[in-house]
């Protein structure tokens, strides 16, 4: 995704550039595109590498990545947005992989419309001040939570995920964990599945599920505006 852009000449005593990113749906992508311009000047529309690339008269630039790849089943339409939001729109399924030390949440979803979920939670230490042995031993306890989670976590996964046709993983949360998950037994079976980008999402309840499961089927905008702005 675009990021913060380098700063030049006297943009640099100011502020930095600075990056949001928000989910929109394929059905009002164009309506987004259309504000972005009212409120950033006339836009330049470009195919890139990750997606399409919006730069704006006033320096500010949009990067739109599409949920999941083609994968042969292109967008429709005469433009490259208008195409993007068609990609988008298409009804395809994902499963969903969301665990932090807090929590987990585990979720089949079509159209941003949650099929079969499961949310708990879960507790993995995170630091501690005291040094030598006691260290050594929070350490183990730390990794024996962690891996007692991830078991878990995957267990839970696979009753979810059974008798659930769907094309797409998309992890999320703790990255490191969700790899761990991920990589257990228990979810063997979907295992060769294509991964889409990771999602970044506080502790998983069930309110922070049903919006990942709508960001899943989204665009993916980072807008970056220009420095000092």
């Amino acid at each position: 995704m675009s990021g913060s852009r380098p700063e030049h000449g006297h943009a640099a005593q100011g502020r930095a550039a600075s990056t949001r990113t928000a989910f929109v749906p394929g059905a009002r992508l164009a309506g987004w595109v259309e504000r972005f311009a009212a409120s950033h000047g006339d836009l330049d529309c470009e195919d890139h590498d990750d997606g399409v690339r919006l730069a704006a008269a006033d320096g500010a630039t949009a990067l739109l990545v599409a949920p999941w790849p083609d994968d042969g089943r292109p967008g429709r339409g005469s433009g490259l947005v208008e195409r993007l939001a068609s990609l988008a729109s298409q009804p395809r399924t994902v499963g969903l992989l969301l665990v932090r030390r807090g929590g987990y949440g585990v979720a089949v979803a079509s159209e941003g419309i949650i099929l079969a979920a499961k949310t708990g939670s879960k507790y993995v230490q995170s630091r501690t001040a005291a040094g030598g042995q006691s260290q050594q031993r929070f350490a183990r306890r730390r990794a024996n939570q962690a891996d007692a989670m991830a078991e878990a976590v995957a267990e839970q996964a696979r009753l979810v995920f059974a008798g659930q046709a769907f094309e797409y993983i998309l992890p999320g949360g703790d990255r490191a964990l969700a790899d761990d998950v991920l990589a257990l037994p228990a979810l063997k079976p979907w295992a060769g599945l294509p991964r889409l980008a990771y999602l970044d999402v506080p502790d998983p309840r069930a309110a922070v599920l049903k919006k990942a499961a709508a960001d899943a089927c989204a665009v993916r905008v980072t807008v970056t505006d220009p420095p000092g702005r």
